[in-house]
């Protein structure tokens, strides 16, 4: 059975909490006829995360299905997903799938307990909603239900020292968004038809939610958080009084990033929503404690059924010295392997009892290759300069080619049915060959 830690102790000070933040923008906030997605997910700082394609799938009745520590009923049919995700997991911290359905997930601790037992992660409950869900409001179906079937618990991340948290979700298609909050089983959600809205690590739903836990308020009532008068505020009644400290900073992120939105408001386009994920005085884009952004994700979902939705991924840490690189799903696409770190199988840590004993090497090709460069130049700055103008470079032709796919009158398909990620994967490999293997050095772009 598992045993609930006290809210008081969660997180311990000795695990400095992760911290993320999520975006999204619908007209009239966004300038042209799209729903815009934008998270940067902030692990521990060495953690890598791999992008994985995994293409729609037929399931013998009765398959069992295993996440990162248990198992779930699956489903007959799955849905083809595009996965940013910590390398050591099943689940994924952003993704979308072919139906234009885009998921990011945050930490949040609240009056409700955490438990030590192990049950879905909040990752895994991203990845199970966008491989069954057709829409953005089925997605919220799903993680509920899971929720109330599973539970939420388990360690979020690779290290012995545990670090456990429940979950907030912001979860968008092509025509509207949703805020999931939880407390344990109990949450709460709400529905966006327009405007822009984010998250920073905290309960933000305040009053009449679009829908909730049936015993969420007789729950509250029963610990006495709530005396059943008045309107039911969920974020007043079930944040924790004294937030962890590193919580109390997510308070000025979630303020900063809603006046970032709210300047651009109606003006907001992917740039904009690039600008935001690297914003570095905010602490948007984070280095702090022990963590750091370690990838970063934007999507774009047009109104119109005719034009593909496409998503911009980074594969690697900070954005701010990496290159967004797109990807739209299609009968071309397949794995990229730069992007997808080795398997290492049952020899692998997680799979291990006790888990995460030993540390393996999770970096893949592309990782490498960017720290690597990164490095070498680190020392000059002129180097450095002229490594980003390169890779600011191969952003702008890559936002050419999502210019050219979005807009309705440019018929031309700027790779000719191949797969762009891949290719724009392969760019940036050869930008970075060689660079870390010697003193970079400086050279006109």
């Amino acid at each position: 059975m598992s045993s609930s830690v006290p809210p008081s102790s969660v997180p311990p000070s000795s695990v400095p909490p992760s911290s993320c933040d999520c975006f999204v923008s619908l007209p009239p906030a966004s300038l042209a006829s799209v729903v815009l997605f934008g998270k940067n997910s902030d692990r521990p700082r060495d953690e890598v995360q791999e992008i994985v394609f995994r293409p729609a799938g037929s399931h013998p009745p009765g398959s069992k299905l295993k996440c990162t520590y248990i198992e779930v009923e699956q489903v007959a049919e799955t849905l083809a997903v595009l996965l940013s995700r910590p390398a050591w997991l099943w689940g994924a911290e952003m993704g979308a799938n072919e139906k234009g359905v885009c998921i990011g997930n945050e930490a949040v601790w609240t009056k409700e307990p955490v438990t030590e037992g192990e049950a879905l992660l909040g990752m895994d409950l991203v990845r199970l909603a966008l491989e069954r869900a057709p829409s953005a409001q089925q997605a919220v179906q799903v993680i509920t239900d899971l929720l109330g079937r599973y539970g939420q618990g388990g360690s979020c991340r690779e290290d012995p020292e545990p670090l456990i948290y429940h979950n907030t979700f912001l979860l968008c298609d092509r025509s509207e968004a949703y805020v999931l909050e939880t407390a344990g089983p109990y949450w709460a959600a709400e529905r966006i038809v327009e405007g822009a809205r984010n998250l920073s690590n905290q309960l933000s739903i305040s009053v009449c939610p679009w829908r909730e836990h049936p015993q969420l308020r007789s729950h509250a009532l029963q610990q006495g958080w709530w005396d059943g008068q008045g309107d039911f505020n969920f974020s007043a009644v079930y944040s924790l009084e004294k937030q962890p400290v590193r919580m109390e900073a997510a308070k000025l992120r979630y303020g900063a990033g809603q006046e970032l939105l709210r300047m651009q408001a109606g003006h907001i386009t992917v740039k904009s929503m690039l600008n935001i994920l690297r914003d570095k005085k905010s602490g948007i884009c984070m280095d702090s404690g022990g963590f750091r952004t370690t990838a970063s994700m934007v999507s774009v979902l047009p109104r119109s059924p005719d034009v593909p939705c496409i998503h911009l991924l980074t594969a690697t840490p900070d954005p701010s010295r990496s290159v967004y690189k797109p990807f739209i799903f299609g009968p071309h696409v397949t794995q990229v392997p730069w992007v997808l770190s080795p398997s290492f199988g049952e020899h692998d840590p997680t799979q291990q009892i006790p888990r995460f004993q030993t540390q393996v090497d999770r970096r893949h090709d592309l990782y490498r290759q960017h720290q690597g460069a990164l490095e070498a130049c680190k020392a000059n700055k002129e180097a450095e300069e002229t490594l980003r103008k390169k890779q600011l470079k191969l952003e702008d032709e890559n936002l050419h080619w999502v210019d050219t796919i979005l807009d309705p009158s440019d018929s031309a398909d700027p790779v000719g049915g191949s797969d762009m990620f891949l290719i724009c994967v392969e760019k940036e490999l050869e930008l970075y060959k060689g660079i870390g293997e010697k003193q970079c050095t400086h050279t006109e772009v």
